[in-house]
């Protein structure tokens, strides 16, 4: 369990004091093995830490070689960094008087605090109190420390490699999780990257990922960020942030566990019982440039492309491999997880044509079969006019490895042929066969060319799809939409649509009263047949009580169903008092489809789309979408539904409105941003209607503050 930080970000200047630390205190240095302080000043010696260390051990005066000091007073004013490898009890006293002598930064890896239960979580309190008076930098509690590969310095109890990133492109870790952070880095260093910083933030009592996230972006030496995190603390400011990484040209990587959490039920409204947090949070990220990743192991394949081959240029892949039955694999999985395999443009093809033999046939995957065991040069000749095509972002290669004298028959040309075209694009190598005894030099080679090597093209593809999703950018100067609300709470149907068709959203002809003859003379001035709606705050679903009754033809018919409808409404539960009903004109039949809106509280403003009516909560044909997107990309969005096909015609059905449902979508997604205490907004049914013949809403529901 994690608490949200109590403190403003720490500045720069003050996290260089953790991050970039000359001079380090050590309490928890001891005669006992396995200590975590001796392994903490273990790693400052093995990494050449040059600056001042300062060990504190009541009880010596000596240990490991060096002088012990025997209190925190005793330090020099001033200290960069302390690590408190120390029992939690200890902690808060010891940094209070870390905070009397200036110290600049406290590493606590004790647990036991918020994650403990109320006591802990009012000394985790406490010590966010203590950073924010003194300016102290706190990382963790219940963390693994930090190691920074550029200038030498490991504040952690973890062994680790005294690998140092020189003039390699760095990856930044930030992670929640110490084990996490631990174990990407081991993989990225496996596969030959640097990294330039690794943080473990634990509880984030007062410091938390957004403020390394922040410092990261403007790191010279750190070209890719990987985060693995369970919760922001501060979601709008992680957005901005991302925003501001897009435009450095430096990827944010994220692992965010949760995706499987129950959505947050909302007892009003359809949209917040479908738009889930972790969904919120996926398409918000996602629309301000993050790359979202399902596993550690994803992770590191993202991390593995973008190092080596940078940003992927607009385009699909192209992918050359050597078995007829795989080209049908990746046909299947790259439509599985929407990777585009175009085909070549016309002169790539006369190219290829003449560049093979006339048994393989010009295609995209293209089975090269066994023809370059005897023909080693035919890997350049494909490999060159697929490169100089603008339709390929990467060229992928599956190749059979088999055994190590196969593997030299095919790395060798492949390798030279790679060094001879330097490519300007991505180009990567996927072995088929995992587990075959590649001898390692070969990949060490294909890795210096800026190629990187999957042990399965699965994984391959998956990274490739994942750089390659290029988000909508928003509307440039959208002017949001201010609304004036009625009240808070639930908004009932007939105030909800003068809201909404002030902004240009279509209802059903109709109005509102509260009496029988009222009710009469609106429908003699709408016409006949008409739906009565009964209307109250605490109404939320009409016809659960029965409050919705349909397809009155006449005065009398209308009459005998106002009094029903109260009837009805008093059975389900005699404490709701109606306002009054909504007399509405009978709608045409057409296609139900739900469009919601959503502020969330931590993330923002979120438009919900689906296939609905009764059924939008067991289909779950639902899409969440930012507030800002353009026309075109609505409609996109809307085509990408699952019952997607029914919106452009489907076996003789005419095509459907899009263009109109996509303006109700970009009205409400203006309505949300200007208008901040809406927290949901609910139109469902939407019915669209054939092409040219626009779109409607049948009912509506706001929720606001």
């Amino acid at each position: 369990m994690t608490v949200a930080a109590t403190i403003a970000p720490p500045g720069a200047r003050a996290l260089d004091r953790l991050l970039k630390a000359r001079s380090v205190a050590i309490l928890g240095v001891s005669e006992r093995t396995g200590a975590l302080g001796n392994q903490v000043l273990a790693n400052l010696e093995l990494h050449g830490f040059a600056g001042d260390i300062h060990l504190i051990n009541a009880k010596h005066d000596m240990l490991a070689g060096r002088l012990c000091l025997r209190s925190v007073d005793d330090l020099p004013i001033g200290v960069d960094a302390a690590v408190l490898a120390i029992p939690g009890a200890a902690v808060l006293d010891t940094v209070r008087a870390l905070a009397r002598r200036d110290v600049g930064a406290a590493v606590i890896f004790a647990a036991g605090f918020a994650e403990g239960g109320e006591e802990g979580f009012a000394v985790q309190r406490e010590l966010a109190r203590i950073a924010a008076d003194s300016g102290m930098v706190i990382e963790g509690p219940n963390c693994l420390g930090m190691t920074n590969y550029v200038d030498g310095i490991a504040l952690t109890f973890v062994k680790t490699p005294a690998e140092r990133l020189g003039d390699r492109p760095g990856v930044g870790i930030v992670s929640q999780s110490g084990a996490m952070a631990v174990v990407l880095g081991t993989t990225l260093m496996s596969k030959g990257l640097g990294i330039s910083i690794s943080v473990s933030t634990g509880n984030e009592a007062a410091s938390g990922a957004e403020d390394y996230l922040d410092h990261l972006i403007d790191a010279p030496h750190t070209r890719v960020i990987a985060l693995i995190v369970e919760q922001f603390r501060q979601p709008r400011r992680f957005l901005a942030l991302a925003a501001k990484a897009r435009a450095a040209g430096k990827p944010i990587m994220l692992l965010h566990p949760g995706r499987s959490s129950a959505a947050r039920e909302s007892a009003a409204t359809h949209t917040g019982a479908m738009a889930g947090d972790w969904q919120v949070m996926k398409t918000l990220a996602e629309h301000a440039g993050v790359v979202l990743v399902g596993g550690l192991e994803e992770l590191a394949d993202v991390i593995d492309l973008a190092i080596r081959c940078g940003p992927l240029a607009p385009g699909g892949a192209a992918v050359l491999t050597e078995s007829g039955a795989f080209k049908a694999l990746a046909l299947d999985l790259c439509e599985a997880i929407g990777l585009d395999l175009p085909a070549p443009a016309p002169e790539t093809s006369a190219a290829l044509r003449s560049a093979m033999p006339d048994f393989i046939p010009v295609s995209n995957p293209m089975d090269l079969t066994a023809q370059s065991l005897v023909d080693p040069d035919l890997y350049r000749r494909t490999l060159a006019p697929l490169l100089a095509d603008d339709r390929f972002s990467a060229i992928i290669l599956g190749i059979i490895q088999t055994d190590a004298a196969t593997a030299k028959l095919k790395f060798e040309p492949i390798i030279e042929a790679i060094r001879a075209l330097a490519p300007a694009k991505a180009v990567i190598f996927a072995g088929l066969d995992e587990g075959a005894p590649v001898p390692s030099h070969f990949i060490t080679a294909l890795r210096a060319l800026g190629v990187p090597y999957f042990p399965s093209p699965d994984r391959a593809f998956r990274a490739v799809a994942r750089l390659n999703a290029r988000p909508h950018d928003g509307i440039a100067g959208l002017a949001p939409v201010t609304a004036a609300l009625p009240h808070g709470g639930v908004i009932p149907e007939y105030r909800a649509k003068a809201v909404l068709a002030a902004i240009g959203v279509p209802f059903p002809k109709g109005g509102f009263a509260t009496t029988a003859e009222e009710a009469q003379a609106v429908a003699a001035r709408i016409g006949y047949p008409v739906v009565l709606k009964a209307q109250a705050q605490a109404l939320s679903h009409k016809s659960d009580a029965g409050g919705v009754i349909l397809n009155l033809a006449d005065a009398d018919a209308l009459g005998a169903a106002w009094q029903r409808l109260h009837d009805n409404v008093a059975a389900y539960d005699a404490s709701v008092s109606l306002d009054g009903a909504l007399i509405e004109t009978m709608g045409a039949r057409g296609a139900e489809l739900i469009v919601g809106a959503r502020n969330d509280p931590e993330w923002g403003p979120v438009i919900l789309i689906g296939f609905g009516g009764v059924q939008a909560e067991i289909l779950q044909d639902v899409r969440l979408l930012p507030p800002d997107l353009p026309h075109e990309a609505i409609m996109a969005e809307l085509r990408a539904l699952k019952s997607g096909a029914l919106l452009d015609g489907w076996r003789g059905s005419p095509a459907l409105d899009v263009e109109a449902v996509a303006a109700i979508v970009a009205r409400l997604g203006r309505l949300l941003l200007g208008t901040p205490a809406i927290r949901e907004i609910d139109l469902n049914p939407v019915i669209v209607f054939p092409q040219g013949q626009g779109a409607i809403a049948l009912d509506a529901l706001i929720l606001a503050d």
